[in-house]
This record gives structure tokens, sequence and C-alpha cells, in this order.
């Protein structure tokens, strides 16, 4: 059997494409070739490779001359599966990761004004991508799509009307071991002396750069609104315009109760020395960080238009509410800063993500590929 993989850049040891790889080094063991397809990929992968990687005049001539690449790659190959992260028409199999930009589209439009909706609207590359993604969901060759999220899987539906049967929930793999409650013994005491914040300060932390989607400008606001003026945020993540989320917190009074720390290597310290998690983004399909989060104790407040929204009960593992709703949000900041409420959620938060195991989810992953497969191919 001969299945291609597609992507532009393909890291895998890095994020949500762990446990993708090791889904096809099963396959591998079984049998299968696994062919890469990309336009550029981590020097420690050790597969065959094609390169499709045309010259850069701007993302839409990028996204476009992958496409026709990958295109004729695969015309080409003989593949018995062609499995895209990318919105691809022709692939059997497509993994939505970046969730459904139709729906993105729709959420971002109602935050602009006219000028900016007709923008979103007649911007070539959207136009391109929204095409694209439309070819590819009415593509007969589509036979499944993997949706990290029920949120994926209804926007999908929803926009582009494809068949539920296609449709395959399986969220991104979570390391469990290197996320982990103990990680507050490990780190809470150091990295809390380090920043000069004291042990009963109530800190939520933020991780994720692209501030504007991400809602930093509306956690600002809502920590101004908070009853509590002892919280503490942290913010670790990158975005070309910080300054300017640097001066709203100080135009709102809330300058010194936030900490801009940057991009981290290693989140864990983090994770292990805050009480909770905040994440107000405005289209999120999943959210590692949140998962990671949660796997480490942290009670978090998310979006209704997060897919980790599905995974929280409320007032037990952490909160929900809508992306521009300010008053909500620091209701909700304000229940996590009471003492000992963080702490009480802790169990529940590790509970919420305890079935999304790398191990579980690549099983998941290989049973899909197996279903795929021609019936006397599908013995692996």
């Amino acid at each position: 059997m001969k299945l291609a993989l597609v992507r532009q850049k393909y890291t895998p040891f890095g994020g949500a494409e762990r446990f993708v790889e090791r889904a096809l080094v099963a396959l591998e063991n079984q049998g299968v070739s696994v062919t890469l397809i990309a336009r550029q990929w981590a020097v420690d992968v050790r597969r065959e490779g094609i390169a499709c990687n045309p010259f850069y005049l701007g993302r839409l001539w990028r996204d476009a001359g992958f496409a026709r690449c990958v295109q004729r790659v695969v015309a080409g190959g003989d593949f018995d599966i062609v499995q895209s992260h990318e919105r691809i028409p022709g692939c059997n199999l497509f993994r939505a990761g970046d969730g459904a930009h139709a729906a993105w589209l729709a959420l971002r439009a109602r935050r602009e004004g006219p000028l900016g909706r007709w923008w979103l609207r007649w911007s070539p590359w959207h136009r391109y991508i929204l095409n694209a993604e439309t070819r590819m969901f009415r593509d007969p060759r589509l036979k499944a799509v993997i949706c990290i999220s029920r949120m994926v899987r209804d926007d999908i539906v929803r926009h582009f009307g494809v068949d539920a049967e296609k449709l395959h929930v399986i969220y991104n793999g979570l390391d469990l071991d290197d996320f982990h409650p103990g990680l507050a013994l490990r780190h809470r005491r150091d990295v809390r002396a380090q920043l000069d914040v004291a042990d009963d300060t109530p800190v939520f932390l933020y991780v994720g750069s692209g501030f504007a989607r991400k809602g930093v400008a509306t956690l600002i606001a809502a920590a101004a609104g908070m009853a509590n003026p002892a919280a503490q945020f942290w913010i670790v993540g990158k975005d070309k315009h910080s300054v300017r989320y640097r001066r709203l917190a100080q135009r709102l009074g809330v300058g010194a109760r936030f900490r801009f720390l940057g991009s981290q290597r290693d989140v864990r310290p983090y994770l292990g020395s805050a009480d909770a998690f905040v994440l107000p983004t405005l289209y999120e399909p999943l959210s590692n960080a949140v998962l990671e989060a949660l796997a480490s104790g942290l009670p978090a407040i998310i979006t209704d238009t997060c897919g980790a929204a599905e995974l929280i009960r409320p007032g037990e593992s952490g909160y929900v509410c809508a992306a521009d709703d300010v008053a909500a949000l620091a209701r909700h900041l304000d229940a996590l800063a009471v003492p000992g409420a963080a702490a009480g959620m802790r169990a529940a938060a590790r509970a919420s993500v305890a079935h999304l195991g790398i191990d579980a989810m690549t099983e998941r992953l290989i049973a899909l590929y197996r279903g795929l497969l021609p019936v006397e191919r599908a013995r692996l």
C-alpha cells in the first residue's frame, strides 16, 4: 500500500503532528509505504520526500503553486491514499486541522466594519482558500475528513453539506506524561519567585501567538472589569503588535497586572505556576494549549467558538463564554480568582482530557486508515 502525506511544512515531533507521525510509523512497520509531499520538512524526517516548493511571490502564489505541484505528483504517483493537511481538491483524506475557513471568515466579519467586511469578501487570498475548500469538499475522491473537534465537524456540515458519515472526530493526541498536575510541585515556587509573584496571588495563564484572533484585547478589557484587582495575567506568545496591547493594558489601568513573557520553548514551568488558563479566542478549531493546560490541572476559561469548549464542564473544569462577552469573561475570571476555587477544579480539569492520550488517538487514526484501504489490502 502507498500513502502520500501532503503538508506545506512538516514537523513531525512538534504540536498536533506528533500523533499523526506515530500512526504513520505504525503503518510503515506493517508494510505501508509513506511518501511526504511538502515545501519543506524537518531534517529528522527519515522517509521518502518529494519537494513542491514554488518560488515565493506572496502567500496566494505560494499556496496555489503548491497545490498545483501536489496535484501533478499525485496524478503520477499511484497512491492508494492521499492524506492532505492543506485544502487541495483531489485528496482522499483531509485533516481539518485549521477548521473551516468559511466559518472563521463568518465570525471575523461580525467584528469588522463595512470596509473590513468588503476586504474579507473580495481578498484574492481568502477567495482562493474558500474556492479550494469548496472544491475539495465537493470532490467525489474525498472519502473521509479528520475533524479535530465536534465544532469543526458541525462547521463543515453547515457550510458545505458534507455527508456526516465522511466526518470523523479525532482529537489531537496529548502527551499526558509531559503535561500533568505534578508540574506545580516542580515549578510553582521557583517561577513565582523569579517573577516576584506571591504564592497566594491568583495567576491566569494565556498561551498563543496572534493576539488579535486569540482575544488578548478582550482579556485586557475583562481584567479591567474584574471585582478582584489582585489577579495577574501571564501572556506567553508573540505578536508583531504586542506594544499596542501593553499600551491598552496601561490605558485601562491594568498594565501592572499583565506580564508579556514572549514566546517560550517550554510552557510547562508556566503551566505549573499558574492557577488557571484563559483563551478568549474568536475562532480556534481545538487548541493544543487548552488541552495541555487542562492536562496540567488548570481549569480553563474559553469561548464557545473554540473546539476545546466541548471538553469543559462549566463550573467543574472551567467556564465557557461568547468571544465578545467581556462582562461574562470578567465574571468567570473573578470566580476562579476566589481563594481555593481553581485548586478545587484541578482534578476535574485533568479528567476532562484523560481520554486524549497519544496512544489512544493514534489507534483511532490507524483504524481510520484501515477503513479506507481497498478490501484486499485492509488486513494490516
